[in-house]
């Protein structure tokens, strides 16, 4: 297998994405960066567990599981 200097596979990835954009663009979409929270952090973990227990100690608790049900996709497809 023959290896390309570091530079050139730069310039051919480089080129490739810069390609792959390329036509993406000719199909009228464009490219858009966004940040959503880290759920791997322990930051998040800790967050998640913390308003999940304040929801299933509210007053309101019942109700807003029976809207949660109502809402949610369930396949009961086998």
């Amino acid at each position: 297998m023959t290896t390309l200097p570091k530079s050139t596979k730069t310039a051919t990835t480089r080129a490739k994405v810069q390609a792959y954009r390329d036509r993406l663009r000719a199909q009228g979409l464009r490219p858009i960066q966004i940040w959503v929270p880290d759920t791997r952090s322990e930051s998040f973990r800790k967050q998640a567990h913390r308003q999940s227990l304040a929801v299933a100690r509210s007053k309101k608790a019942a109700l807003d599981q029976a809207f949660i049900d109502a809402v949610a996709f369930i396949d009961e497809s086998p």
